[in-house]
Parts: structure tokens; sequence; C-alpha cells
């Protein structure tokens, strides 16, 4: 019977080990070091903050392994040894394969800061950071977050609920400036002040400093202020987590080199997930894609393939979500934090400072590119649809009632948002 191991337990290797399942029969095993049972690990955040217990994270119950066949070994992988088809383990064991996935996701970036390592800087990804935070919380009056992106803003949240005191140091001119737009930039950055975040922009960190016990105390910042801290996340992206690789001849570059049917180099070998990059980008998505849900589809794709049915993994439009603080953000297509040449974009935002919708579109075609809301919940299948029909921005503004997921919403905003779109519209075609 053909062995298929998965190295990796998050969202991509346990997806594809269910669908492996569903469409046969072969032997599969998980091997993973972070823990024994999958679990959610965006909720992390919200075991944290009091919202759920850790065992709320693990979406099937430990039975649900041995019931379909799964088997799990909770253990290290050291080294791939391709020419043997096995795996060399932490315990110096050795474990063959017919296929091997990796799938190991990402792990927290450092760039060499002095300090990096001490006792209270971690960042936010694996169940091991959640589990240092806890301790690290019970006596913490003031932590120093490093990176303006998703994770931070949840770090910062997250610590916000224990009282503890959070400056957020920021090296972009505005918050996630190379994703943002300098609108949902700058209402993003009113809102994290308003939470009594002491939020620094263009600040770059310099060193890490630490007190006699190796614990930190407080950091140094490029432009000469010293802040003292007890905790210092590390939040400045992450990559993939492929040391292990090292000499294996698996071909790697950021991530683990795959083609379209996720096949490495190697004809038995594949990658997955956040771990895994495209050897040429898919549209404008980047080689290696962190997110959830692709991850998720990368496995069903595989599953696919494995099972003697090849397919190409092909993600479809892009579209992400996440929430800062209290206010939720969504983007589907593309709309780039400085329009393209082709680009022109349409900005509306409530007079709350809490809602805002940025539009996208080419502006010879009038094809509709991308949609940017922030404190507005819209509907995945409407913009999946009109991006992949490639709909016209005239039809979207004409038919947001339809995305909108939100009835309250309806009633409140839409009228002013629309009017404003099509004038907005009209004003441009008049001097076109």
């Amino acid at each position: 019977m053909e062995h298929i191991v998965i190295i990796g337990n998050g969202i991509s290797g346990v997806t594809l080990a269910r669908h492996i399942r569903k469409n046969s029969d072969k032997k599969i095993t998980i091997i993973s070091a972070e823990t024994e049972y999958f679990f959610s690990r965006t909720a992390l955040m919200y075991v944290y903050m009091g919202h759920m217990k850790f065992e709320h994270t693990q979406p099937y119950e430990n039975h649900f392994w041995k019931k379909n066949r799964i088997d799990l070994v909770f253990k290290k992988v050291d080294k791939v040894l391709p020419n043997e088809n096995s795996l060399l383990l932490n315990d110096q064991t050795k474990f063959s394969y017919d296929k091997l996935v990796i799938a190991t996701g990402s792990k927290s970036n450092k760039f060499g800061w002095p300090g990096q390592d001490a006792k209270g800087v971690l960042g936010l990804y694996h169940k091991q950071d959640l589990e240092e935070l806890e301790v690290l919380s019970k006596e913490a009056k003031h932590a120093v977050i490093v990176g303006g992106g998703l994770i931070g803003i949840e770090l910062a949240e997250m610590l916000l609920t224990r009282k503890i005191g959070v400056t957020f140091l920021v090296r972009e001119k505005y918050f996630w400036g190379s994703v943002l737009p300098e609108g949902e930039a700058k209402l993003i950055e009113k809102h994290i002040k308003e939470h009594h975040v002491d939020l620094r922009l263009e600040t770059n960190l310099k060193e890490i400093l630490t007190d006699e016990n190796g614990r930190t105390k407080a950091i140094l910042t490029e432009e000469g202020d010293e802040i003292e801290c007890d905790i210092v996340g590390l939040t400045v992206g992450v990559s993939p987590n492929i040391a292990f690789l090292e000499g294996s001849g698996i071909e790697t570059n950021k991530g683990v080199l795959v083609n379209r049917f996720l096949e490495t180099n190697l004809s038995n070998i594949y990658a997955i997930g956040d771990c895994a990059e495209q050897r040429e980008a898919i549209g404008y998505r980047r080689p290696v894609e962190a997110v959830w849900y692709t991850g998720r589809m990368m496995g069903e794709v595989l599953a696919q393939t494995i099972c003697g049915n090849k397919m190409a993994y092909n993600p479809g439009p892009w579209f992400n979500s996440a929430k800062f603080l209290d206010i939720e953000y969504q983007t589907y297509g593309w709309v780039w934090a400085k329009p393209r040449d082709y680009e022109k974009q349409i900005y509306w935002e409530h007079k709350s400072g809490k809602i805002a919708v940025r539009i996208a579109y080419h502006k010879e075609t009038q094809q509709f590119l991308g949609i940017n809301t922030f404190g507005i919940r819209m509907r995945h299948d409407f913009f999946d649809k009109v991006l992949r029909e490639q709909k016209t921005v005239g039809y979207v503004i004409d038919h947001l009632k339809q995305a909108n997921f939100d009835p309250e919403f309806y009633t409140h905003y839409e009228k002013e948002m629309t009017q404003e779109f099509k004038s907005v519209l009209q004003t441009v075609r008049a001097h076109i």
C-alpha cells in the first residue's frame, strides 16, 4: 500500500490528508513537532483573550484521526533523505515514505537585531509563542511590537485586553503602507491611536536591551529613543520554515520551489501551503502566499493529483480578510497602495471615520479590478463572480446592494456611498 507522509499538521497538511482519505485507502502519516493535534492557528488570539480554551481550537475530536486511519507522529523532522525515500527524525530514527509532502508552514522573521533571542522576545505564529506570551504577561506592564502588519495588530489587541501598554513601531510612512492606500492607512492609524496605542511611524528597531538575567528590559530605536518594555513582539512578517531541507537536493529559493501541480524537482516530493513557492507567479499573486485559504486550496488540489486525478493549482481571484481591532477589513481583486498606470481608484469614507470603501477599475476599459472595504462585510461569491466575468465598475456600483452582507448597512450608508461613487465616475468619464 502506497504510504503518503506529510510533514506539518497545519491547514494545508490536514486538508490534504482528509481529501486523500476521502478518495483512497492509501496509508497516511502526518508528522509534526508543534502540536500532537491540528488546531486553528487563527484562533490563538482568542485563547489568550479568554474567548475560548485551546481545546476549542481543535476542529476534530482526538478519535477522528484513528477513525479515519490517519497516523499522527509527534516528532521533529531533522533531515529529508530523498535517495532513501526516508526522513531522519529528532530521535535519530528513520521514517520511510513513498510520496512526501512538505507542509511545514512559516516561521517569524528576524533580521539580526542585537538581543533578538532574549527572554521576552517572541513572534505570534506557533502554539509555543502563545504559551510563552501567557507566562510573560503575568508581570508585564509594557510591550513593544515591531512591524505594522496583520499579526502585529492582532498582538496589540491581545495585549490591550490584559491592560498591558503597547508601543507599535512601524518603519513605513503609513500603517501597512505597502498594502493599504493612504486613505485607509490613515483611517486605521487613527483607530489604533484611539485605543491608546503609542503608534510610531517611520521608526526602526536598532537593538533589544536586556537585564543581568538576559531578559528584555527596553529597546533602542534607530532614531535614538529608548523605550522600556517587558515584551517585544517581532511581527515583521513570516518566511517559509524550510531550514531542515538544506542538503536534501530539493530545490528551494525563499520557499520550496513547485510548479502548478505543486510538484518539486523530485518526482515523489511535493510542497503546499506557506512553505511552497511557485516557480512562476500566478497573475499578481506573490510566489509565496502565507494565507489560510490558499493553503487549504493547495491541500484539496494536491489530494486529487496524489489520488490519480492530476490537477493544477488555480486559486482564482485574490481575496483576503482581517480585523484591525474592531474594524473588519476585506479585499477582493487588486487595489494597489499606489495606483498602476492603467488604474483609477474611487474612495469613499463615512464621516464616522470607521467605514470606508475603495474601488479600483481600468481607466480605459472600465473593467472592475478590485475593492477594499473597512467596517463593512461583503459577500465573497458576488465579488468572485464579477471578477471572473470581468464586469465593469458601473455594473458593480449599480449592484452593490447585492454585494452587502449586512442589511443594516443598506439603510444607513449605501445611498450616500453609491451616489458619491457615481458622481466621481461621471466626472472622470467627462474628462477622458
